[in-house]
Order: C-alpha cells, then sequence, then structure tokens
C-alpha cells in the first residue's frame, strides 16, 4: 500500500484516489457541498485554507491545505 501525506500528519491511500484538483472551480464547490451533505467529505485541512481536493473510487472527498502541484511531485508518497 501507498500512503500519501496530505499535510498536519494525515494520510491516504494512493491507490485509491482518482484525482487532485484546486477548489476554486463552481463544478468542485458544488461536488464538496454535496458530499458534506451525504456525509461523504474528509476535512484534512487542520483549519488552514483549501487548497487542493482528492476525490477516491469510494467518492469520499476530501479536502487538504496543500497544493495539488506538491503532490504531483511524487515526494509525499511513503511505502509501507
Amino acid at each position: 500500500m501507498k500512503l500519501l501525506s496530505i499535510g498536519g500528519g494525515n494520510y491516504v491511500n494512493a491507490d485509491r484516489l482518482v484525482c487532485a484538483v484546486t477548489p476554486e472551480s463552481a463544478p468542485i464547490k458544488r461536488l464538496i457541498t454535496d458530499a458534506r451533505e451525504k456525509f461523504m467529505l474528509i476535512d484534512a485541512t487542520c483549519g488552514k485554507r483549501t487548497k487542493s481536493v482528492f476525490i477516491t473510487d469510494t467518492g469520499h472527498i476530501i479536502l487538504s491545505f496543500k497544493t495539488p502541484e506538491r503532490f504531483a511531485e511524487g515526494a509525499e508518497i511513503e511505502e509501507n
């Protein structure tokens, strides 16, 4: 299993991620709102501003305060 550090000491299974996007667009904001209403939202921002939104293959939406560019570099992945 590959774990991805999403900041604040939080990790997600990298194999379950579908994509990482920025939260500025209206469709992503609607996705976040819908996930919150369905209890499918995981807020891992630690009170900071949301800079990236992860979509998983299970339909969960994960918020992080790190930018998507940091995850694209691959330095955040740990083998387990």
